[in-house]
């Protein structure tokens, strides 16, 4: 869950909602890649001001419910978040850069919606979780436990 963050200069509780395709989107998240995906993850939000309130794959996408402070953008927050975890990936499982032809990991592109603080974070995490359930895909990797942000 989320928390309010108070800086020196402001008070935030903004939240992202993050999808980002493979390239091609190629079904490369198998249980190694997701808890490899899991361990990055977490290790950036151990060096950066990002907390990731969720985190789930479908297969050939990935959902991210990411909170930050206001001075990351969303577009910042997501090329860390991309960049960071396609190097760490292809470094720890290097079937997926076969996988993947030696290129690229993630598409250029993804979607971004914030969340409001009042009600409408429970219903995103509501549908991330329904997210591929019809084929039974989507498997949930990570959700923040209630704890206070040590930014």
């Amino acid at each position: 869950m989320s928390q309010i963050i108070r800086k020196s200069h402001n008070v935030s509780g903004l939240i992202y909602h993050f999808v980002i395709p493979a390239k091609y989107r190629r079904v490369i998240f198998d249980p190694e890649v997701d808890d490899v995906l899991k361990e990055i993850c977490l290790e950036i939000a151990d060096r950066y001001q990002i907390e990731f309130l969720e985190i789930g794959t479908d297969g050939d996408h990935v959902h991210f419910l990411v909170q930050s402070v206001p001075s990351y953008s969303a577009t910042k927050i997501i090329t860390m978040i991309k960049s960071l975890t396609a190097r760490q990936i292809f470094q720890r499982v290097p079937s997926v850069k076969k996988k993947m032809w030696g290129g690229e990991f993630w598409t250029d592109g993804y979607f971004v919606a914030t969340v409001g603080q009042h009600g409408t974070e429970e219903v995103i995490k509501r549908y991330v979780k329904e997210q591929g359930q019809e084929l039974e895909q989507y498997k949930q990797l990570h959700t923040q436990q209630l704890r206070l942000l040590g930014f």
